[in-house]
């Protein structure tokens, strides 16, 4: 397959770059890089109005992030929950701003970023029950921040998308709150190694070693990984078709390409209503690269473009 002229050249400036793999960091310069490259890699275009704010997580507090777009409407928005990406390990949700910025104003919505605690020093599943009680915190408040309660989404990238799905299931299962819709990029659904992570796990910016760093950081033992807290793929079925409507975007040249694919077969065949797009030709963070990837642009338009729709449906009754 011929790389796309800008992949490819993004990909030559990685392998350029001096900086060693992520698992071979200290933790702190880890996150600290992450976070340099994440502010360079992507920029908001369109700003909405924030406020960080502290709410009550698992192990003490943590903070989010509300993005309000422009409005000359009175009436109450629809939301989203976000949580960033970095396999449950680095990110946070500075590395986060631009594409939550670009969210809030193309989608019109309101966009409360979380800041759940890392792993190693917050194992599973503390990021997972932060994540719960956010959208749970989102939901309670709803009148305050000026949310619609009926359309309250969850949202992520990479880890932050496997946790958008395990809160989905956690609502399903602790009967609160109402998630309208969850929406899935690049996620990691489960701890299988897949034709793609065998295909791409190596050279095309997210390799197998760091992958399987960030379990090591993330999990507790061995036995996590058939929990469905950690691998949604696991959730059960009879709890699966009471799911959420999904968006689920992956990319063609990311190890995880497989495990989002097989995540919205799984809805799909539960009859949960689930639109699932494979961008061509991307890499994984592709949306947090969009100073050099155009596509990133226009699939965050695409995202939230497909969110405005589904948003605008009247709930049933």
């Amino acid at each position: 397959m011929e790389l796309k002229p800008e992949v490819k050249a993004l990909l030559d400036v990685f392998s350029k770059n001096p900086v060693p793999p992520l698992e071979q960091l200290p933790l702190e310069e880890a996150r600290k890089g992450f976070e340099q490259s994440a502010k360079q890699m992507s920029r908001a275009e369109k700003r909405a109005k924030t406020e960080d704010r502290m709410i009550n997580g698992y192990n003490g507090e943590i903070k989010v992030r509300i993005y309000t777009p422009e409005s000359t409407e009175e009436s109450k928005l629809p939301a989203i929950v976000h949580y960033h990406g970095g396999g449950w390990v680095i990110g946070n949700i500075e590395t986060h701003d631009a594409l939550c910025h670009t969210l809030s104003c193309e989608a019109e919505c309101i966009v409360v970023s979380v800041d759940y605690s890392l792993a190693p020093e917050n194992k599973f599943p503390v990021a997972v029950e932060d994540s719960y009680l956010a959208a749970q915190w989102v939901f309670e408040n709803a009148d305050e921040l000026n949310i619609d309660e009926n359309f309250i989404a969850v949202a992520g990238d990479s880890a932050g998308g496997n946790l958008a799905a395990v809160v989905s299931f956690l609502a399903v299962e602790r009967q609160t709150p109402p998630i309208a819709y969850q929406m899935l990029f690049y996620p990691s659904t489960g701890f299988e190694y897949t034709p793609s992570y065998e295909k791409y796990g190596e050279g095309y910016y997210l390799t197998k070693s760091t992958m399987n760093w960030f379990r090591e950081q993330y999990l507790n033992t061995p036995a996590d990984i058939q929990n469905p807290l950690a691998a949604p793929l696991l959730i059960p079925d009879a709890v699966t078709e009471k799911l959420p409507p999904a968006f689920i975007m992956t990319a063609e040249l990311d190890p995880l390409c497989d495990g989002g694919e097989h995540f919205a077969m799984k809805l799909k065949k539960a009859g949960v209503e689930t639109e699932y797009v494979c961008v061509p030709g991307m890499l994984h963070g592709f949306l947090g690269m969009t100073e050099f990837l155009p596509d990133g642009k226009k699939s965050i338009r695409d995202a939230a473009k497909a969110f405005k729709n589904r948003s605008s449906l009247k709930p049933v009754e």
